[in-house]
């Protein structure tokens, strides 16, 4: 069989068995993360968040299709596009892997025999199948993500360069330079991360097209490689969107012409320059020039799939992030102006302090006529400030004490020490290239202890989603609930030590091709983390960020192959030496991968993020205004509403995206069955630049305010209710923050918020203080409704959402399942949690006859989000449940509600949230008379105890440092609790036994936890 036609067979091989992998353990409907809002956006081609996907979004039309009606088998569909995409990317990975094993064991003109052959294939099929196998890979590959596709786009031109490398030298061989050009311009209406192929494609050409090639011109190479890379990233990609808006603002402020008139005019006239440019190369030969255009050309024809976004923004789609209808929108949008700029070149220090602030570039936003000014660009001046400045954070934002505490603790600066650029160094080597790429590179090749994303990045000796081999992390002393789970995956560093082999060996024998590939491996690796430059701990792991450099170094896993053939053969024939080393790097890479990761990849029997949003859509009232905040709430419930419909009536408000005035203006009008939201004030009282931040002035006002007034008050233009500064502007201020609504007791029984026998508990006036010194425009729009809403919807926030965003009002907040409803019953002062409060019966129904459980008790793989934030949120919801039903005087409906955990929830205990859960479920059972279940709980709470502490005495006997002394004293701490507990509901011998586990770990750790 000819060379040619075995490469194809098995590389359509790869595509199998990748795909079949990626299929079986696919998640049968939407996960967690962005997941849920690109479902959603593909299946209805809605405008998702910056920077816009829009490639990405109609190539998950196409598959949604494939569903043939049934809504809850879309996620099912769009998930398969993901695994199919995965499965070509390694088809291309292998079929890139044997080019370059051929060009390394093959010299030009040269035949092939069977040895080198069979070593040619061997490599490609271990470097593409250990690739299969690799955690962050495979994570993206089984889900509706972005990265998937991205993947598939590197893939594909990184094969193509190589494909017009073999033919570089024949009539038309430029034609993969196009194919690749347009590749790169599909690829940004997918993800940004293709770019970063660029410099490793432009060395390939220039080794291959250049006519003297040494050092310097090597250098000259890589500098016009990255102009390229900066040419496509900000002049193609942004410029372009930036001169079309200001041509659009002269013909519709200077000309009187209509919006988007200037656009056009301007794409007019560059789609005539260049082919005019096209044309003129022809006439007059210039075949470079020629090939140039000919190559931007066809980047903007991929790059056209951005015109979906602004066509779709103007039909006003239910999910319309930033409302990009116009050129200047459109701009801000794809260049993430809402997240703020980063530093990099030169900036602020995290201490650094604003001295002076200057007004930059004016912004504009469409008018009804014209555009208008919004303001202009604030530019600051700091105090202290560093060249390549990697620790940083904005002074007067949320995060910025947070940032600033966790960079002291991380370098262990004291409290008046300021940060020096030897620390700003060694913040960027330990955390940024170590922690958050070093760190993800291991997991990959040498192996991962658990996924406890949080611990991860903050710990660098921390098990938790830290890297280990297996080989030395001493495991009969790790903690049974790390070994044992389904994230504890050594992988003795063999993947590693094979793909160091091929490189060392690429190095030794086409160094030129071993340099592309590291320019490949830093750009998509290294490179983003200098560009990115993450400020302090992300709200999840970034793996998923460097999976363009994995791919690279799984390239040198397959030529590991012949490296160690090329070792073999001192000892053996050439035959034997490439069936030996294909036989052992198939076992110690891609067997050893997939039997190692598929437990922790499987999610086809994972819903718990489709089930925990139906939960909280379930939880609410008809017509209810749900109020939420962060991805994996708000993406869950975008996905169950607009693909499944479920719930239609209840209008979901995210709280992140409230701040803005797109988003308000937005909640003003209907979607779906959801009426719009009761926010009276007209565009201009809180457009962007206007009232965005409401400052407290205490005017003394004696006892509580009515909101409607205060309301009234904040949002009026006349004078006399603004603070006047010495610079002649005036702003409105806050003048108290002590709250109150009037409440009609017929009104309230009338609407459904509380039923006629429970009247009693109504009371004739909600009283409440606001937190803040200031009115954010979220703030702002939550207090509109409430001074206009005069109970006529239910208000509900989300029982996940963070106290800050209650604004003051968890006196009159009560849970219903999943949900706090805003009650006005009287308040209860005499409980220890405001938001322990549950409306029992209403929540009994929606828990034990309503919610669904994820498959909780039988799925084979439960991810973070699953187990650490939602099973504990799961467990307090029983425990409040059960405790609520006991107060109000239901103690069989509470042992119900206690039955029905133990059937639907699994016995796990992932972190200390779920203990105190538990803790709390087993006092409420003994109270109860359920003894066993107290019992089975108090065993489980000590299994998990006890194997923490037993891992802590090691680690005090030969590593002290290491111990997490808070976590260890919130064990003992509950170790005491459920002593006591079992004390006092009469279980002697248990109590006798956890009392003497106490004893004994009060001596071991004597001194050391005070």
């Amino acid at each position: 069989m000819r060379y040619s036609k075995i490469n194809n067979l098995l590389g359509w091989f790869c595509f199998a068995i990748a795909s079949a992998t990626y299929i079986l353990t696919l998640e049968p409907s939407v996960s967690f993360w962005d997941c849920g809002e690109f479902i959603a956006c593909a299946f209805r081609l809605q405008v998702s968040h910056q920077p816009g996907y829009p490639l990405f979004a109609m190539l998950g039309k196409v598959f949604s299709l494939l569903s043939l009606g049934n809504n809850a088998k879309v996620p099912y569909f769009t998930n398969m596009g993901s695994a199919l995409a995965s499965g070509a990317t390694i088809m291309f990975l292998f079929w890139t892997i044997t080019a370059l094993a051929k060009k390394l064991l093959v010299k030009t003109g040269e035949v092939l025999n069977t040895s080198r052959t069979l070593l040619i294939m061997g490599s490609g099929l271990i470097g593409a199948l250990a690739f299969t196998y690799t955690d962050t890979f495979w994570f993206s590959a089984v889900e509706t993500i972005v990265f998937a596709w991205s993947s598939l786009c590197t893939a594909i031109v990184f094969w193509a360069i190589l494909k017009w490398e073999a033919h570089a030298d024949e009539p038309g061989a430029d034609k993969w330079l196009v194919f690749i050009a347009y590749v790169i311009g599909l690829s940004i209406g997918i993800h940004l991360l293709n770019l970063l192929t660029i410099p490793a494609l432009v060395l390939v050409y220039y080794f291959r097209r250049g006519k003297t090639i040494n050092t310097k011109n090597t250098i000259i190479a890589f500098l016009a490689s990255i102009a390229l890379l900066v040419f496509i990233q900000y002049g193609i990609r942004g410029y372009t969107i930036n001169f079309a808006a200001h041509f659009d603002l002269f013909f519709v402020n200077t000309l009187g012409l209509g919006f988007g008139s200037g656009a056009i005019f301007f794409f007019s006239l560059l789609i005539g320059s260049i082919a005019f440019g096209i044309v003129y190369s022809i006439r007059n030969k210039k075949p470079l020039l020629n090939l140039a255009l000919v190559c931007v050309a066809f980047i903007y024809f991929g790059y056209s799939s951005f015109v979906y976004i602004p066509i779709r923004a103007s039909a006003n789609t239910n999910l319309d992030n930033s409302h990009p209808d116009n050129a200047f929108t459109l701009y801000g949008y794809l260049n993430r102006i809402q997240y703020g700029e980063t530093p990099l070149l030169y900036g602020p220090y995290f201490d650094a302090k604003i001295t002076d602030v200057t007004d930059g570039s004016t912004l504009y936003q469409r008018g009804i006529t014209k555009y208008e000014s919004a303001g202009k660009k604030q530019d600051y001046v700091y105090d202290h400030n560093t060249i390549l400045p990697r620790m940083w954070s904005t002074e007067g934002t949320e995060t910025f004490a947070q940032d600033s505490q966790f960079y002291k603790d991380w370098l262990h600066l004291g409290v008046n020490d300021a940060p020096t650029f030897a620390d700003n160094m060694k913040w960027m080597f330990s955390w940024q290239m170590y922690q958050m790429y070093a760190r993800y590179f291991m997991w990959n090749f040498a192996g991962r202890y658990s996924d406890d994303d949080i611990e991860g990045q903050t710990n660098m000796n921390g098990i938790g989603g830290n890297w280990t081999t297996g080989l030395f992390d001493n495991a009969k002393n790790l903690p049974h609930s790390i070994i044992n789970g389904t994230t504890y995956t050594p992988l003795y560093a063999l993947p590693l030590i094979i793909g160091l082999l091929g490189m060392i060996y690429h190095f030794k024998r086409r160094k030129k091709d071993a340099i592309i590939i590291t320019l490949l491996f830093f750009f998509t690796g290294l490179a983003i983390v200098l560009y990115v430059n993450q400020p302090n701990v992300q709200p999840r792991e970034r793996d998923y960020s460097y999976v363009g450099s994995f791919y690279a170094f799984a390239i040198w896993i397959g030529l590991g192959v012949i490296a160690l053939a090329d070792l073999a053969q001192r000892r053996l024939n050439a035959k034997l030496s490439a069936i030996t080393a294909i036989v052992i790097c198939v076992i110690a890479a891609p067997v050893l991968l997939a039997s190692k990761e598929w437990k922790d990849h499987d999610r086809s029997t994972k819903w718990t993020a489709h089930d925990m949003a139906h939960n909280y859509l379930i939880s609410c009232p008809k017509n209810a205004i749900l109020f939420d905040m962060g991805d994996n709430n708000t993406y869950s419930l975008w996905y169950d509403q607009e693909v499944e419909g479920i719930r239609p009536d209840v209008r979901i408000v995210n709280l992140s995206l409230l701040g803005t005035d797109w988003s308000i203006k937005q909640m003003q009008r209907k979607i779906n069955q959801a009426d719009a939201l009761p926010i009276t004030m007209p565009y201009d009282k809180y457009k962007e630049g206007t009232r965005d931040v409401i400052r407290f002035n205490d005017a003394k006002i004696p006892g509580y305010t009515e909101v409607k007034d205060v309301f009234d008050f904040i949002t009026s233009d006349d004078k006399r209710a603004m603070v006047i500064y010495d610079n002649g502007t005036s702003e409105n201020y806050l003048p108290t923050k002590r709250f109150k609504i009037t409440v009609d007791p017929d009104e309230v029984i009338k609407n459904g918020v509380v039923s006629a026998d429970q009247e009693s508990r109504i009371t004739d006036t909600l009283k409440w203080n606001f937190p803040p010194q200031y009115i954010t425009k979220e703030n702002l729009a939550i207090i509109d409704i409430l001074a206009h809403n005069d109970w006529k919807r239910p208000i509900c926030f989300v029982t996940s959402i963070g106290q800050p965003s209650m604004i003051g009002l968890e006196p009159y907040l009560y849970n219903e399942g999943f949900v706090y409803q805003l009650i006005p019953f009287k308040p209860e002062t005499n409980i220890y949690d405001q938001l322990s409060k549950t409306n029992s019966l209403v929540m009994y129904d929606n828990m034990m006859n309503k919610f669904k459980w994820g498959n909780y008790k039988k799925a084979k793989y439960l991810d973070q989000q699953s187990t650490s934030i939602f099973y504990p949120q799961l467990v307090s919801s029983f425990s409040d449940l059960a405790l609520g039903l006991i107060k109000d005087g239901h103690p069989e409906l509470a042992r119900k509600a206690l039955r029905k955990y133990n059937a639907v929830l699994p016995d796990i205990n992932p972190n200390l949230g779920a203990v105190q859960g538990k803790v709390t479920l087993a006092d409420t059972a003994y109270k109860l008379n359920e003894l066993a279940m107290g019992n089975k709980l108090v065993n489980s709470v000590d299994g998990y105890l006890t194997d923490q502490l037993d891992y802590d005495y090691y680690l005090l006997q030969n590593d002290p440092d290491k111990i997490n002394k808070t976590e260890a004293k919130y064990d003992m701490e509950f170790l005491n609790s459920i002593v006591g507990i079992t004390r006092d509901n009469h279980q002697g011998q248990l109590s006798n036994k956890l009392a003497a586990q106490l004893n004994d770990y009060g001596n071991k750790f004597k001194g050391t936890l005070e």
